[in-house]
């Protein structure tokens, strides 16, 4: 087995007993990126020296005796709209093409001050915003396991990148689904913390009250590593929760026995892929094997969940997305007066999604529509919240679809935005309602596409995600295996 194909965790017993360099590690991963990345274009950039550099760190204190934390000398990926000092980050628009940040991300400090490896920044959806990395301004990321399908977004170019061997592990953010989703189209691990579970200091916002950055792995145990090193209260974010981090390792326990899982009807949605609702399903059939407790719940206003969700964040896109004019924030284009240097930069260098939204989020702040479409957005979303805190009453866990289909061909929904926007059905309520969730490989279709299903849980309450994800991946043993 190459070096590119393993876990973080099997990499660090192999670097703590001296059986390979960090260097090395590095450079079989560059080598990796070299061989696939043509054909993937999970990257918009990456950074050999500095990545060599950060390796050999690593190499030194190895040698010198010293214990290495979990992810040091790790290899990984970063999304490309979480802030890098020094190196460039776009949010994959042509608006930030030269954008290079004075500082990092919260999560990046973190990172930095575990001396992981970062091989570069990853594609995705223009500010986040699309479900298959389609709408990046720069390029398409192609699926490992079937290059004419999307990897889903917006993280795709971060899944893409794990799920190909082209980093370890990864960061993505997480605002309807953009963890989750791509990680079930790529057939690995994506979690998406509590909202506040890990600081937004640093994030290129979209949708403020929503988003929320998390890891994407090639098994349970890597993504609750990587939640211990980013997890944490950060006074620079004041939504980030003033709440103890718990050692999510000591939640890698494959045992459900006693464990209350609720199966919400809503989630079986009509025009489900019959392939992906077998394999939740016997999925489902597994913890009932294990000893777990499946009873049938209801989230009644799910069906709502898309409508909230699709004013509420392009409402604060069309806010956050204001600096950016030409004048005080991003990329230039000249016109006559103030106004036309305005319409001028903004029309050139957003995309067609970005604008979309803008537009739409505008509408549904504009005076005489407030009240008819945000306040009541809002409204729903607490309807929202408040089934899921009904449901956690009787349940522990729930355990849904992630997507209702697996990923489909590059171009089939680009031209049909309320189709792709439906293909969040499983994923935004969780996000209005600010708690986790993760995704976890069970399956293949016959074309041997990836199936995810995900675990919803309590706030702040990963612990027993973990748990239950980690237990379904030792009994099925669906650690990801490498695409191409």
């Amino acid at each position: 087995m190459s070096l590119y194909e393993k876990t973080a965790h099997e990499l660090h017993e192999l670097l703590q007993n001296k059986e390979i360099s960090a260097t090395d590690l590095a450079k079989d991963l560059f080598a990796r990126i070299e061989e696939k990345e043509n054909s993937i274009n999970a990257y918009l950039e990456t950074n050999k020296d500095r990545a060599i550099s950060s390796a050999k760190k690593v190499d030194e204190k190895i040698a010198a005796g010293e214990k290495i934390s979990p992810l040091e000398g790790i290899p990984c990926a970063i999304k490309d709209n979480i802030c890098t000092k020094g190196i460039r980050t776009t949010c994959a628009s042509k608006i930030l093409e030269n954008f290079v940040p004075p500082y990092d991300a919260t999560v990046m400090q973190k990172l930095n001050s575990q001396n992981v490896v970062i091989l570069g920044k990853a594609n995705m959806d223009e500010f986040a915003m699309g479900g298959s990395t389609e709408n990046s301004g720069f390029k398409i990321t192609h699926n490992p396991h079937d290059l004419e399908r999307v990897p889903g977004g917006s993280s795709g170019g971060s899944a893409a990148a794990v799920a190909s061997g082209e980093a370890i592990f990864a960061l993505g953010s997480d605002t309807g689904g953009s963890i989750r989703q791509p990680a079930s189209f790529c057939g690995v691990v994506g979690m998406k913390p509590t909202y506040g579970r890990v600081s937004r200091y640093g994030l290129v916002a979209y949708a403020s009250s929503l988003d929320q950055i998390g890891p994407i792995a090639r098994d349970v145990t890597d993504c609750a590593t990587i939640l211990n090193a980013i997890s944490g209260r950060d006074e620079m974010d004041s939504t980030s929760a003033n709440a103890p981090v718990p050692d999510f390792t000591q939640s890698l326990k494959s045992d459900v026995k006693g464990l209350k899982i609720g199966l919400p009807k809503e989630y079986f949605v009509k025009g489900m892929d019959p392939e992906v609702e077998k394999s939740v399903r016997d999925t489902v059939k597994v913890y009932e094997g294990l000893g777990a407790e499946i009873s049938e719940i209801s989230l009644p206003h799910t069906e709502y969940a898309i409508s909230a969700y699709y004013l509420t964040a392009p409402a604060e896109a069309a806010t956050n997305l204001e600096r950016y004019d030409g004048v005080s924030y991003g990329a230039r284009v000249n016109g006559a007066d103030v106004v036309e240097l305005m319409t001028n930069t903004r029309t050139e260098k957003f995309g067609e999604e970005v604008k979309r939204r803008i537009i739409i989020g505008n509408y549904a702040l504009s005076a005489g529509y407030y009240d008819a479409y945000y306040l009541k957005a809002l409204k729903v979303r607490t309807l929202i919240q408040k089934d899921f805190t009904d449901a956690f009453k009787n349940v522990d866990v729930i355990i849904a679809p992630t997507a209702p289909t697996a990923a489909y061909r590059i171009g089939e929904m680009i031209s049909d935005p309320l189709k792709m926007y439906l293909q969040d059905v499983c994923t935004v309520p969780l996000n209005l309602a600010g708690l986790p969730g993760i995704s976890v490989p069970c399956g293949f279709t016959q074309n041997k596409l990836p199936i995810g299903f995900q675990i919803i849980g309590k706030a702040l309450d990963e612990a027993t995600l973990i748990r239950a994800a980690y237990t379904y991946e030792q009994t099925k043993n669906l650690a990801n295996k490498i695409a191409g």
